[in-house]
């Protein structure tokens, strides 16, 4: 049996389960890791961001944008604390994702040592699980057991800290191919008649997808049920680029900020069917009002989503792709013509209320990019009234083409994660991001020109933090605390400096046309686009409040402000 140090057996670990790429960021703790990780160079890449947190959000994108596992290293003390938000993220998105921190050694713990801290307790609510190798002899194991349990079942981060002394003891290693993930939850035959029953019986059954689509690559065999049984489709924030936009009877984005047409079918359906999805209080306003005749059939792979918000009916445990091959069979075929008719009129209502002003608003900037995007470039978005916009009006075509921070809406997810996306995909990529999250993130300016990054940045630059202003303005009587940003940043000035292009737009013409040239450069570049800070995501919802009050359109707005 060979005989190698611990940061020599992480290293080996990483190159047998397919990394190429790892995001780390080095210092007192993890040196021997790192001093491994340089004579494997020609096997791992290693990319340091400008902050930790921004490196977890690159190790999530490249997740996202493959599937594979995103793997982030960082030392212990302020170095495995920066981890937290971005391992907090995946979590909440179910991201497969290895974090990797080192610790003091083992004969200093518990004794304060500098930059000691117990990030295993930090990060418990946060993982699916989490390893502290105290044995170097456990690394090994830990290490396999870390990247299975990352990719199995709901997938997401999985932490392991590892201290000082093991990194550099000297170990047995014997060598293994890649670890597989556990095969799909083969759902019971019994729950899919019972689901099958319930959808037969249904008048105006909807069919609601969310990310575990996109992760179990279902989107055909959603499409497929939905076709047989004549119903519309629509999809959470984490759903959407899992069946392509123009899919017949596809409704779009559902919720508070989501289409109309998608929002009102879900929620007077009689039939609620629940694809890898969950029901947060974004999709669902108050629960006790929502979708009052809708018995809920849900297949999710995690049963702890069973009856957590609405009542379900009938619950399919295990893979989603697996059940709807399945549940296909079941099923009989229906056109449910009367209810296709009224939701295609709740669509053409929907059209009535876009907005066709001229010169760089919110929607003629999308439409632009869906003029111009190649469909093989992912987009990634910050969160914000930028990420609404996007998710109602891009189009895509491929799954893992539209990534977003969903369940944590995490400000200053977008640069890394787009840094990430490029990095998995050997291409380009297009982040939609506004000037309030840019300034949590823009640091990774720095990173994305040092590596060359091929990152196409959009920055819509209002002046304000939008969302929050125009929460404000409807729900607070227009009192603007703290949401203005007297900010006199010159963006374009501040991408030159770190080495990437960067423009200012005034007119769509011209938006259109950097466009097109950013996608055709080789780095990284920018384009700031100024809108109005008066601009509105619609529609909107108050938390809480019923979706029977959704705030439809700019009309509605009006009325809700006394204007």
């Amino acid at each position: 049996m060979e005989r190698l140090t611990g940061a020599q057996v992480l290293a080996r670990c990483l190159v047998e389960q397919g990394v190429d790429t790892v995001f780390g960021y080095p210092g007192g703790t993890v040196l021997d890791i790192f001093d491994v990780l340089y004579d494997y160079r020609d096997r791992i890449r290693v990319v340091e961001p400008t902050h930790e947190q921004h490196g977890t959000h690159a190790a999530d994108g490249y997740a996202r944008a493959t599937g594979r596992c995103g793997v982030m290293i960082a030392t212990s003390g302020p170095g495995a604390t920066n981890l937290v938000t971005g391992i907090a993220t995946a979590y909440l998105d179910s991201v497969p994702m290895v974090a990797i921190t080192g610790n003091v050694s083992n004969a200093m713990i518990g004794t304060d040592a500098f930059q000691e801290l117990d990030i295993t307790g930090v990060t418990l609510p946060i993982t699916k699980h989490n390893y502290f190798v105290r044995n170097a002899n456990d690394l090994q194991r830990m290490l396999r057991e870390a990247f299975k349990l990352a990719c199995s079942g709901r997938r997401g981060p999985v932490l392991v800290d590892i201290p000082a002394d093991v990194q550099r003891a000297l170990i047995g290693y014997h060598e293994l191919g890649p670890v597989e993930a556990d095969d799909p939850l083969e759902p019971s035959e019994g729950s899919l008649e019972r689901a099958a029953r319930l959808i037969d019986k249904a008048q105006r059954p909807f069919v609601y997808f969310g990310g575990g689509v996109v992760s179990a690559d279902a989107g055909e065999e959603v499409v497929q049920l939905a076709r047989i049984i004549g119903a519309p489709m629509g999809c959470s924030l984490m759903g959407i680029s899992g069946i392509p936009t123009a899919t017949r009877n596809f409704l779009g984005m559902e919720g508070m900020h989501g289409h109309f047409a998608s929002t009102r079918a879900m929620n007077e359906c009689d039939c609620l069917i629940a694809l890898g999805a969950r029901f947060n209080d974004r999709s669902t306003g108050d629960r006790r009002t929502f979708a009052p005749s809708g018995k809920v059939v849900h297949v999710d792979v995690d049963s702890s989503e069973f009856s957590k918000t609405l009542d379900d009916m009938a619950d399919v445990h295990g893979d989603v792709k697996s059940a709807l091959q399945r549940l296909v069979g079941l099923v009989s075929p229906n056109t449910h013509e009367e209810w296709l008719r009224h939701v295609h009129e709740l669509s053409a209502q929907e059209r009535g209320y876009a907005d066709y002003r001229e010169g760089i608003t919110p929607k003629n900037v999308m439409d632009a990019i869906n003029r111009v995007r190649p469909e093989d470039v992912p987009v990634v978005t910050d969160v914000g009234q930028h990420q609404m916009w996007a998710a109602q009006y891009l189009s895509f075509t491929r799954p893992r083409s539209f990534i977003t921070s969903g369940g944590l809406g995490t400000m200053g997810f977008g640069l890394g994660a787009a840094i990430g996306a490029s990095l998995a995909t050997r291409g380009r990529s297009l982040l939609v991001t506004g000037d309030g999250s840019f300034a949590m993130n823009m640091a990774e300016l720095v990173t994305a020109a040092d590596y060359g990054v091929p990152v196409t940045i959009v920055l819509l630059n209002n002046g304000t933090l939008g969302m929050v202003r125009q929460m404000q303005s409807l729900f607070r009587k227009g009192r603007h605390a703290n949401t203005t940003l007297d900010r006199r940043v010159d963006y374009v000035a501040l991408a030159q400096a770190t080495g990437t292009e960067g423009t200012r737009v005034d007119t769509i013409e011209d938006f259109e046309r950097a466009l097109a040239d950013s996608l055709s450069a080789d780095g990284p570049t920018l384009i700031e686009c100024p809108i109005g800070i008066d601009e509105f995501v619609t529609p909107v919802l108050q938390i809480g409040a019923s979706m029977d009050d959704l705030i439809v359109n700019m009309d509605d707005v009006r009325a809700r402000m006394g204007r």
